[in-house]
């Protein structure tokens, strides 16, 4: 069956859509920010999810500290739309990207992440094109295997090397430990902490990480900051997660059902280009069809999702148009060159995704 919006919707803009609820848009803005602020944590949320000035500036305005950025290019785009405190949170190599941290660095306050002496050794050539003192953290690995140095004797020499490199301040720490695994992030931070300040340094930023770890929140001792980033449209790995609910799900796609060639199967018009292969930390299918629950998006072609209704008390017919959840909404949002707005039943306008594709 087809809801009224989203036939409204498929015939103005075609499907697959994304479109959001601008309504729990602001609801999940204002509920982190409260989470927040009663944890006695800055929240400086990931727009790596939304890749929107216009969101990035709404979570400001609720009382957000600044932002985190992953890449460059996404930096380059929030600057540009006059927000002046970023973190990128992600290790930068290269003369290339030197040059445009510079004048980042001119024209925003400007914290970046480093794990090894490689990184640390390139951040004076930005710091000294800018004519500013460049902050730095150590990124920490607490369990997730990913990127960050192993152990507190590791942080605490990069540190040092920090703190003693021309036009470099050591700005603190930055961590995302594991759901499970804060009884260990803080043992390895209190180490480094007791490390720093043993050698006349100190802490000033220690950032934690995570939508996931929304649950978690404050529960690092001398946290001053969070970086949640999926919160603000949510998805099947948040609701497997437990920090948010269906309702809290802000962004849909909505696709068209093209084809019912079997009782127990049919085929979507979003495919891997829509909804992408993420897996979802291991969800049954590629999304959650909220009209059809039991309904598997069981594999894709580039432009097919393939329909598994075996378990589906109720089947769709070829074209009806779905809203589907998507396990990992980030990915999702960086295949769009813009997302509808909704409010309620009412179509209020296109947001361009703007920080798309910048990925160096």
């Amino acid at each position: 069956m087809t809801t009224p919006l989203a036939a409204k919707i498929a015939r103005e803009y075609g499907t697959p859509c994304a479109v959001i609820d601008m309504d729990r848009v602001e609801r999940n803005i204002a509920r982190v920010q409260v989470a927040c602020d009663t944890a006695g944590v800055a929240n400086r949320p990931h727009i790596k999810t939304h890749k929107s000035p216009l969101l990035a500036q709404m979570q400001v305005a609720a009382g957000a500290k600044g932002i985190t950025c992953q890449k460059l290019g996404e930096a380059e785009v929030m600057a540009e739309a006059g927000i002046d405190d970023i973190l990128i949170s992600y290790n930068l190599i290269g003369e290339e990207k030197m040059a445009r941290l510079a004048a980042l660095q001119a024209k925003a306050n400007m914290t970046v992440a480093a794990d090894n002496s490689t990184v640390i050794a390139g951040l004076p050539q930005a710091a000294a094109a800018s004519g500013r003192t460049l902050n730095v953290v150590v990124e920490c690995d607490t369990g997730r295997k990913r990127a960050g140095v192993e152990t507190p004797a590791e942080a605490i020499a990069l540190a040092r090397e920090i703190a003693s490199s021309k036009g470099l301040q050591f700005a603190g720490f930055m961590l995302y430990p594991t759901e499970t695994g804060w009884a260990e992030a803080q043992k390895f931070f209190d180490e480094a902490l007791a490390g720093v300040r043993a050698h006349g340094l100190d802490a000033a930023m220690v950032s934690t990480g995570g939508s996931p770890n929304l649950k978690n929140l404050g529960k690092l001792k001398g946290a001053t900051e969070h970086r949640p980033g999926t919160y603000i449209y949510n998805d099947r790995m948040q609701v497997a997660a437990g920090v948010a609910e269906w309702d809290d799900c802000a962004l849909n796609i909505y696709s068209t059902v093209v084809s019912r060639a079997g009782p127990d199967r049919g085929i979507l018009d979003a495919g891997s280009k829509t909804l992408t292969s993420d897996p979802g930390g291991g969800l049954d299918g590629y999304g959650l069809i909220l009209e059809h629950p039991e309904a598997r998006i069981a594999r894709f072609a580039e432009e097919h999702g393939f329909l598994d209704l075996t378990r589906s008390n109720t089947r769709p017919n070829v074209g009806d148009v779905v809203r589907i959840v998507p396990n990992h909404v980030c990915v999702v949002v960086n295949m769009m060159d813009e997302v509808v707005m909704v409010r309620g039943e009412e179509i209020i306008g296109t947001l361009p995704v703007a920080a798309r594709g910048k990925l160096r």
